[in-house]
């Protein structure tokens, strides 16, 4: 059942300025937002990371050479707020995913809802989920990566952070790296503002060149925490295998 709470959110979220928010992932890649998730809803959501019942696997990034702290992969069923904001990003970013695919050449196929495109997965044999929490310490960071878990893949991700830059911890910028073919890599370093959503590509997206659209390959990681905590929610669309 949808909490009054997970509805502000949703209706916050469909309440965004989706034209400029479009024009910004057409012209640069990512996009920002406003704050999306109010500062209680933020403390409730990091409150999360301790409760081991809500995640199905956390993993130790610096076991697995991946930096250095945490991330847990929540369980289902998805906590309300969470699962809210994941049905209510979703049909405008397939909107800009399956334009995306056309200029690339490819089907733009992607169901206007959540649900018909994570039984897509599922027929996939993707069934975990993969709405994640992450944490960092003082000298937490996260290489540059792609969430990839199965042939089924959604093009568009979003992030937000849970704790307050510049009072809660310092440093940790979200970096995103794209690499145009026969160039040389290009760095985005973004202050993330607590409760506000940046939306990025998963893995590539297109770029207009004297031939038409071309494939610029994405990654994405984290900058060296400072100090402090720094704590982020990421909404993934496609389940894993």
């Amino acid at each position: 059942m949808t909490t009054d709470t997970a509805a502000g959110v949703a209706d916050r979220i469909e309440a965004l300025d989706w034209e400029r928010l479009t024009a910004d992932l057409d012209a640069l890649g990512f996009a920002e937002t406003p704050p999306v998730f109010d500062p209680a809803e933020c403390a409730a959501l990091g409150s999360l990371f301790d409760d081991e019942g809500a995640f199905r696997s956390t993993v130790d990034m610096r076991r697995h050479r991946f930096g250095e702290g945490l991330y847990r992969y929540f369980d289902a069923p998805l906590p309300a707020l969470i699962d809210d904001a994941r049905h209510a990003f979703y049909p405008p970013l397939a909107r800009v995913a399956n334009a995306w695919a056309r200029r690339l050449g490819e089907p733009g196929d992607f169901p206007d809802d959540l649900d018909a495109f994570l039984e897509r997965c599922h027929r996939a044999g993707q069934r975990r989920p993969t709405p994640l929490m992450l944490r960092y310490g003082a000298g937490g960071h996260n290489t540059l990566h792609q969430d990839l878990y199965g042939d089924v893949v959604f093009p568009l991700q979003v992030v937000t952070v849970l704790d307050r830059p510049g009072a809660d911890f310092e440093g940790g910028q979200f970096v995103l790296v794209e690499q145009r073919p026969r160039a040389q890599s290009r760095a985005h370093v973004i202050d993330l503002c607590q409760g506000a959503c940046l939306v990025f590509p998963t893995r590539v997206r297109p770029v207009e060149g004297n031939r038409g659209a071309y494939r610029v390959a994405m990654r994405h990681g984290v900058a060296t925490v400072a100090s402090g905590r720094r704590t982020t929610l990421g909404l993934i669309f496609h389940d894993a295998a």
